[in-house]
């Protein structure tokens, strides 16, 4: 008999050099942690197999490759990068040397989300002041300098869909295709742009937050995760595609990518 089972994986932030992948299975929340031995991981993807890959501070991938093996070294976003400089290192002025894998190498890109029907490309630049390294002045100073754009890779044309975006962060497509989400982190809100339909290229506000979001992710029903941050503590919140709170897991360490994965089980 064959049955399923939702697991939502989190990245914490935590002090020091050594942070954390966890998952919660639900509804039980069941908790298990897959730490990591290297600086400040920032986003999960997955391949067609399941398995995990995480971008981390001094310019590395790692893949978990499941008990007892643990993570391994995949690659590097440099292809000039010095390990005796980069390897474990946490200076944000060795970032661009280092090649922190956030995204594009433009100023400050962030968040991205692809159209596997069309091969657009959505993403995000969370100022065009600020580097990465510099983000605690983009927040201080109020900047609205974001943007999300849209690349085509058949003209490989870049087009600017939305700018003046305050640290515009995580970026997540609507399940048809129809919106765009991006996360603006200092105005606590998730913008919705319209890519299809009679509000095609307008934009309105999807959900107002308590705290900062951060990476937001949909799951294969089409509902939406968002990493939110306050006062130094994290949770998740679930919302649909019409803009409504679902769930929230609360109580976490400072988060910052939530991703829902449906795994099938036999028995």
């Amino acid at each position: 008999m064959k049955s399923a089972i939702v697991i939502v994986f989190f990245l914490f932030f935590l002090s020091g050099n050594q942070a954390h992948a966890a998952y919660y299975s639900l509804p039980n929340l069941n908790h298990h942690e897959i730490p990591i031995h290297v600086p400040q991981p920032e986003s999960i993807a997955f391949d067609c197999n399941g398995a995990p890959y995480v971008g981390v501070a001094d310019g590395r991938i790692f893949k978990w490759l499941g008990l007892p093996f643990g993570w391994t070294e995949f690659t590097v976003t440099a292809p000039n990068r010095p390990r005796e400089v980069c390897d474990l290192s946490t200076s944000k002025e060795n970032e661009p040397i280092c090649g922190r894998p956030l995204g594009f190498p433009f100023r400050f890109l962030n968040g991205v989300d692809i159209d596997h029907q069309s091969g657009m490309v959505y993403f995000t630049d969370t100022s065009t002041i600020y580097q990465r390294r510099n983000w605690e002045l983009s927040v201080s100073t109020g900047d609205k300098t974001g943007r999300l754009m849209r690349y085509d890779p058949s003209t490989k044309n870049v087009t600017v869909l939305l700018h003046g975006l305050s640290f515009a962060n995580g970026v997540a497509l609507s399940k048809d295709g129809d919106f765009v989400l991006v996360t603006q982190t200092t105005a606590k809100n998730i913008l919705r742009y319209w890519l299809r339909g009679p509000r095609a290229n307008t934009v309105d506000t999807f959900f107002n937050l308590q705290g900062a979001p951060d990476n937001i992710n949909r799951n294969f029903n089409g509902e939406f995760w968002v990493a939110e941050n306050s006062a130094g503590r994290g949770k998740a919140v679930k919302l649909d595609a019409q803009g409504s709170f679902l769930d929230v897991v609360d109580g976490l360490n400072p988060v910052s990518h939530v991703e829902q994965r449906y795994m099938e089980t036999f028995g």
